[in-house]
């Protein structure tokens, strides 16, 4: 098999890479490289050069992060609804014309502010069971996304900050000064549960349910290394219950970490809706596919 492709996972935090051929088979993997926020001085192009070393000069593709305004190249989002060949006139190629960076998708609702992804539509064109597949897409995460595909096009989405709130009160509100320590304790599944059922029964109730998780540390009813699977289990019954209130969920695919998936599966399930996890090669996939329709790789 001969390598066609250069993929890259370039987000905040950290790069990923894979080696792919002609047909997608992924032939070498390499992860630990620089997130942007960590590119010394800017300097995507050394960043790149090193992270790639070692592997044939071929046509490189990147999605996520490093097309955002605090990235290599800024590529304009795209508007949704799209698919593989409406993202194609917006791959955007650095200065040095070593990398096409994939754009993200912009969704407006009417009478309501935009909504964008960047990184996310990669991971579920690489999802698709087919390229004109069609179904419910759910990624969790510190802005989880919940996607409708028709025909292999991203129809509409929604975002939800659950993540990041969930990040800023164990970390920064007074939530977290009855929670164990700073460190993520192991998921307690029980109180996980608990708070998932009153977010799933009272969410549009949920500042008043937050407090809550204070008054029951403060009574001892909820001991503070269960804490933080509590809140956790809150604010994701929360999210599930105003998505499903928004868009009616049928065997929905879900994508992201492991354990974060798992978490949703839990709660999806007790609401009867029988989920799938996909698999952890979604974004080396879903940037072949982008670059076969771009016509990089033939």
């Amino acid at each position: 098999m001969s390598a066609a492709l250069i993929a890259l996972d370039w987000g905040t935090s950290s790069l990923r890479g894979w080696l792919i051929d002609g047909d997608g088979t992924i032939l070498d993997r390499r992860a630990g490289g620089p997130g942007i926020l960590a590119v010394t001085g800017n300097d995507f192009a050394g960043a790149h050069r090193s992270f790639v070393s070692g592997w044939p000069s071929l046509p490189s593709i990147a999605s996520g992060m490093i097309g955002s305004k605090q990235g290599w190249l800024e590529a304009p989002y795209v508007n949704c609804p799209g698919g593989f060949v409406d993202l194609s006139p917006g791959l955007r190629a650095t200065p040095d014309n070593a990398l096409r960076i994939v754009p993200g998708f912009a969704w407006q609702v009417p009478g309501l502010a935009p909504d964008v992804m960047r990184g996310e539509e990669t991971q579920i064109f690489g999802a698709l069971d087919a390229d004109d597949a069609s179904g419910l897409f759910i990624l969790p995460g510190t802005h989880s996304k919940w996607a409708r595909v028709a025909s292999g096009r991203i129809v509409s989405f929604a975002t939800y900050m659950t993540g990041e709130i969930f990040a800023v009160l164990r970390q920064h509100s007074i939530l977290g000064r009855l929670m164990a320590s700073d460190a993520m304790p192991d998921l307690n599944a029980a109180a996980f549960e608990a708070g998932a059922e009153v977010g799933l029964n009272h969410g549009d109730d949920l500042l008043h349910r937050l407090f809550e998780v204070r008054a029951l540390g403060l009574f001892e009813r909820l001991p503070a290394t269960d804490s933080p699977s509590y809140l956790s289990g809150l604010l994701i019954g929360a999210e599930i219950a105003a998505a499903l209130h928004r868009e009616a969920a049928a065997s929905p695919i879900l994508i992201g970490a492991r354990p974060l998936c798992a978490a949703y599966h839990r709660v999806l399930a007790a609401q009867g809706i029988a989920a799938r996890i996909a698999d952890e090669d979604v974004t080396p996939r879903g940037l072949w596919r982008i670059a076969r329709a771009a016509g990089m790789i033939a």
